[in-house]
């Protein structure tokens, strides 16, 4: 086995594709020289670039069983898919209306569940590939104001590894647990350029993920160097978040002198 990474004569679809984590992934699945179909309802005023090529868009509802159906019948070859599109606004679950809190788990989980589905075929039909399901720190800890969403990708890590069993041993099926990532969006969860800073010193690593970040994990899991790896959860998250009690303990040591 090579060394290289390598996704040359590769279809990848980008679910979400266009913008911030997804057009991240776009974009180092096209560097990594994948062909790349970026799949979103609205086409942005530009798409994803890299290596010379440029991905192509798709529009598409994902959580449309018949919509997917049909995009799934007009592609030629699938080896990858990335399930991204997802998130959701802050709302505790005793507020808002209930269908707001229902189209959150849609978006977040049962898109994945339909686009796994209908892609299926095209992958076992290319002689096996790969399935990434970008999951979230919030589905393995607490996710107070946001508990539809939690909720939604906690079932998208249980997903993960059922399709992982079902599917073997032609598609490997993996989650990214990200972390907290610096989007075009991240004003609008951290603030200014300030609160950017001050939530990044709180991550052992010091800063936000980048999108591409994420896109190269996706790369590697896409690709022949993870040919073992499935059913897994790879942490990408700059080393989690420091837990509350040291700060607590700090204050108390200082409190005692």
């Amino acid at each position: 086995m090579s060394l290289t990474l390598d996704l040359a004569g590769r279809t990848a679809v980008v679910t979400g594709g266009v913008r911030g984590v997804g057009a991240g992934i776009s974009r180092a699945l096209l560097e990594a020289g994948a062909d790349v179909v970026a799949v979103a309802r609205r086409e942005p005023d530009s798409l994803p670039e890299a290596g010379g090529r440029t991905a192509r868009f798709a529009s598409l509802d994902v959580r449309d069983p018949d919509a997917a159906q049909a995009f799934a019948d007009g592609l030629d070859r699938v080896d990858v898919l990335v399930n991204n599109a997802g998130g959701g606004p802050y709302l505790p679950l005793a507020e808002g209306e209930l269908r707001t809190h229902l189209k959150i788990i849609e978006l977040n989980l049962t898109s994945a569940l339909i686009m796994a589905r209908v892609l299926q075929p095209k992958i076992l039909e290319a002689g096996g590939g790969s399935v990434i399901n970008i999951g979230s720190v919030s589905g393995v800890r607490p996710s107070p104001g946001t508990s539809a969403y939690g909720a939604a990708k906690a079932g998208l890590h249980g997903l993960t590894q059922s399709l992982a069993v079902e599917w073997a041993p032609h598609i490997r099926v993996n989650t990214l647990i990200l972390g907290m990532v610096r989007t075009e969006l991240a004003h609008l969860h951290y603030g200014d350029e300030d609160g950017v800073a001050a939530i990044g010193r709180t991550v052992p690593l010091g800063r936000l993920a980048d999108p591409y970040e994420i896109g190269t994990a996706c790369a590697f899991l896409a690709s022949d160097l993870a040919s073992y790896v499935t059913g897994a959860s790879m942490l990408v998250h700059g080393g989690g978040e420091r837990p509350a009690f040291l700060d607590a303990a700090t204050v108390n040591k200082e409190e005692s002198r």
